[in-house]
């Protein structure tokens, strides 16, 4: 609605404004559309932010798009958007028909059978090239996974990028790619050409020269290769998890607070455990399936998969979990695996998705289930306390020993 208002006041404005009058009609209005909704949209979140009916960060105000950073893009939602019967040719409004370097076979079959319609086009330039990607509405058929009624739990981590264990007691691990580990001699190297070249200067207003640009564009092709491998490695995992278990149960991980880790951030961030969960959700939808996300706070390293134990401790570099009560060695991300699998007997209706109205809210007591936040001084005393200014009996304040899991309820499933 505040898209289609400003865009109104431009239409009254373009023809009589002089700052626009000379040159409007030589672009595409589809153009100044992008612009003008993408601008609605960054307000729009502004002030559902400061009202607090957004979620996540606070969002400040939004501002002005640079030239030499924005990326070039434009959407179009009228006009002739049409895929050629050749499968090699595409065709625009304003910009006509052009070759594509990819077949669009794929596209064109649904598209002339009348299974699926073309709602926009979006162009963009990225890494020197030009890309057309196309909004489609489509019927999708559910397809039965090979094995509806298993249960997986997924354990994420750096060294194996998943664990998987399922309700079969099969344990299996998928290897971390690791692709840009490999690619960061290559990296440096070609870093250490761009910084010899004579580079842009906004200061002075000093350009670049041939030989810099050059460089930066080798550079930025070897950066783009590790985010498109990294990409096509997470979605070969998530598809393959997704056709053959029912049930998917994930971890709610903080990873913005594991990136503030200095000497894991970046494996943090190219492991792209967020993008792994958003993928296994969309997908599972998909396919009629389960996703179950386990809460934040629930101890699925500390917790004991044969007996029930739960450890007050258990630090990041102790990789294999010993129990003290059974005496159960295991492997630390294995054990985590298990465990995820044991509370989805638990949840046996819902998504377990966030928002999901079937999906129950359970306190979350303080204790070796729950990781200890950095205390707060206390404005009157400038003492360390609990956090809100809570205060607990002395004899509490001790740190919990190892106690059964089963002695409570469970932190479930938020």
């Amino acid at each position: 609605m505040v898209a289609a208002r400003v865009a109104k006041e431009f239409n009254r404005i373009k023809t009589a404004d002089p700052r626009f009058a000379h040159w409007w009609r030589e672009n595409s209005k589809e153009a100044y559309n992008t612009g003008l909704a993408n601008a609605a949209a960054a307000f729009d979140q502004y002030a559902r932010s400061r009202q607090g009916r957004r979620k996540g960060r606070r969002v400040g105000v939004p501002r002005r798009k640079a030239k030499r950073n924005g990326r070039l893009a434009c959407r179009f939602t009228t006009g002739t958007l049409r895929i050629e019967q050749d499968g090699r040719h595409v065709t625009l409004p304003r910009l006509g028909t052009m070759r594509t370097h990819e077949p669009t076979a794929k596209l064109l079959v649904p598209v002339q059978a009348g299974t699926a319609r073309i709602l926009s086009a979006t162009v963009r330039h990225q890494r020197g090239r030009w890309f057309v990607s196309f909004q489609v509405e489509t019927a999708r058929d559910i397809t039965r996974v090979a094995r509806p009624d298993a249960v997986v739990g997924i354990d994420l981590g750096i060294k194996h990028l998943a664990v998987l264990a399922d309700s079969d007691g099969e344990i299996r691990c998928e290897p971390n790619p690791q692709h840009l580990h490999g690619m960061l001699k290559i990296l440096r190297f070609h870093s250490r050409r761009v910084s010899r070249r004579q580079g842009p200067d906004r200061r002075t207003g000093h350009k670049p020269s041939k030989r810099w640009e050059k460089a930066n564009r080798e550079r930025t092709k070897l950066h783009h290769r590790v985010a498109d491998l990294c990409t096509d490695a997470l979605h070969q995992l998530t598809t393959r998890v997704r056709a053959e278990y029912g049930t998917v149960v994930i971890e709610d991980l903080n990873v913005a607070g594991m990136l503030r880790n200095r000497r894991l951030a970046r494996r943090v961030a190219y492991a792209g455990f967020g993008e792994i969960r958003r993928q296994l959700t969309y997908k599972g939808r998909r396919n009629g399936c389960r996703t179950l996300v386990a809460g934040r706070w629930y101890p699925s390293s500390k917790t004991c998969s044969n007996c029930g134990a739960v450890k007050a401790k258990l630090p990041l570099h102790v990789r294999v979990f010993t129990c003290d009560a059974c005496g159960l060695v295991l492997d630390r991300d294995e054990n985590a695996a298990r465990n995820l699998v044991a509370l989805a007997a638990a949840r046996p209706t819902g998504t377990g998705v966030a928002g999901d109205q079937d999906t129950p809210r359970v306190s979350k007591p303080r204790g070796a289930d729950r990781k200890t936040r950095r205390q707060r001084l206390d404005r009157d005393t400038g003492r360390g306390g609990r956090a809100g200014g809570a205060s607990l009996p002395h004899p509490r304040q001790k740190e919990a020993g190892d106690r059964r899991q089963d002695t409570e309820a469970h932190p479930l499933l938020r």
